[in-house]
């Protein structure tokens, strides 16, 4: 893991073309602003997690069809 160290309006560029910049900084909370190709899938872990699973579901549901 990278750990970086940036102030508000500071950038990180990731592989070219997906930039993540500090938009603000409360106490223990940051907001981030992504800019992304519109191909580039954006997710909160937690929904990312949920879409994982989901995708699980449906893959066994198709395959118990298959069958």
């Amino acid at each position: 893991m990278l750990v970086l160290t940036r102030k508000v309006g500071e950038v990180v560029v990731i592989d070219g073309c997906i930039a993540v910049t500090v938009v603000s900084v409360d106490g223990n909370k940051i907001r981030l602003g992504i800019t992304a190709p519109p191909q580039v899938r954006i997710d909160r872990e937690e929904v990312h997690r949920r879409r994982m699973e989901f995708t699980e579901v449906v893959v066994d549901s198709e395959e118990l069809v298959r069958v």
